[in-house]
């Protein structure tokens, strides 16, 4: 088995940057590609808030008013305590980039919402709208702590009865 070698003629130096620009243009391009690809949310900060910023873990409480592009109203809560992994992705990624007391301007586009399927007052395929107040946030660990004790303590109170515990009967 014989194998022919062939000369392969040196690259010039003009020839090595034009294939360094060509594949960075080549690169900007897939970048800019993926990212206008991307749906994004809308994030802005009417006022910042102080602190760390929930995880996905975390439980929220936050005070919210959810709207379509046409202004109707469709949703809005005082406090509603929210488990961050479990709502929209488009509204879990805005939870986690908010701190306590800030309040802040949220746009859903549908692929980061609910997508093609229409729930409730929501079309299928809508933008939300939000204007959201993070009052608080505990780790999941934290919230079932404090309902683990607060069970107890009903408990303890039904066992007592409302007036405490009940007189001991007169022994004959």
């Amino acid at each position: 088995m014989s194998v022919t070698t062939v000369p392969l003629r040196p690259v010039s130096k003009g020839g090595l940057w034009l294939l360094w620009i060509g594949l960075a243009a080549l690169a900007a391009v897939a970048i800019a590609f993926a990212v206008r690809g991307t749906p994004r949310i809308g994030f802005e900060v009417v006022k910042e808030g102080t602190g760390e910023s929930p995880t996905q873990s975390d439980i929220v409480l936050v005070k919210y008013q959810g709207k379509l592009d046409d202004g109707t109203v469709f949703d809005a809560n005082e406090q509603a305590p929210m488990q961050v992994a479990q709502v929209v992705p488009g509204f879990s990624e805005a939870l986690t980039r908010m701190k306590k007391g800030g309040e802040y301007k949220i746009t859903i586009p549908p692929q980061l919402g609910y997508g093609d399927r229409a729930v409730g007052p929501i079309p299928a395929g809508s933008t939300l709208h939000f204007d959201v107040t993070l009052i608080d946030f505990r780790s999941e660990a934290e919230v079932r702590a404090m309902q683990q004790m607060m069970q107890q303590q009903q408990m303890q109170g039904a066992q007592s009865g409302p007036g405490g515990a009940p007189p001991a009967a007169p022994q004959p």
